[in-house]
């Protein structure tokens, strides 16, 4: 890799860490091509990304962002594993390392907040944002709903004892 192609690898990464929610930083111990490719799928369906990169180049690409404070977690084969969602790529990340030993957590950001293996565990246990969306949804219309039901019975009641009144002097 040429000086023109790390300074393109190291802008593009600082572009990265402006935009991302969370950062994980994972030790690659031997797995296999399958294997890695099989996580980035699962990453890139859960709209998270996992990138093996060089630690200088990362080092030198946290400089001046929120995620400094992991360059001390940069040190021998590591890969980032990362998502604007703050809980995507710790939830891939974790599921695949219990059915994975050759891949490690070390650690990891949420913003300016520096995890360790067991922040990042607990960060994974959390319902993503999509799912805390939907339960905001859900509370938010669920007295709408009941309002609904609530005014509609005593209408349906009354219909139902005007139908059987027609019904007894039909017969």
């Amino acid at each position: 890799m040429d000086r023109n192609q790390k300074a393109d690898v190291v802008s593009a990464l600082n572009a990265t860490f402006a935009e991302l929610g969370v950062v994980v930083v994972t030790r690659n111990l031997g797995m296999t091509v399958a294997q890695s490719t099989d996580l980035r799928q699962k990453m890139r369906d859960a709209g998270a990304t996992f990138k093996v990169t060089k630690n200088r180049l990362a080092k030198i690409a946290l400089k001046d962002t929120q995620y400094e404070q992991i360059s001390s977690l940069l040190t021998g084969p590591i890969a980032l594993a990362s998502s604007v969602d703050p809980v995507a790529a710790a939830k891939v990340v974790i599921d695949f390392a219990k059915t994975n030993d050759k891949l490690e957590i070390v650690g990891g950001a949420m913003g300016e907040m520096l995890l360790d293996a067991n922040g990042v565990k607990a960060l994974a246990s959390m319902p993503s944002l999509d799912e805390l969306r939907a339960k905001l949804i859900g509370l938010i219309v669920a007295p709408a709903t009941k309002l609904a039901t609530v005014t509609q019975a005593p209408a349906a009641q009354l219909a139902r004892v005007f139908n059987a009144y027609a019904e007894k002097e039909a017969a």
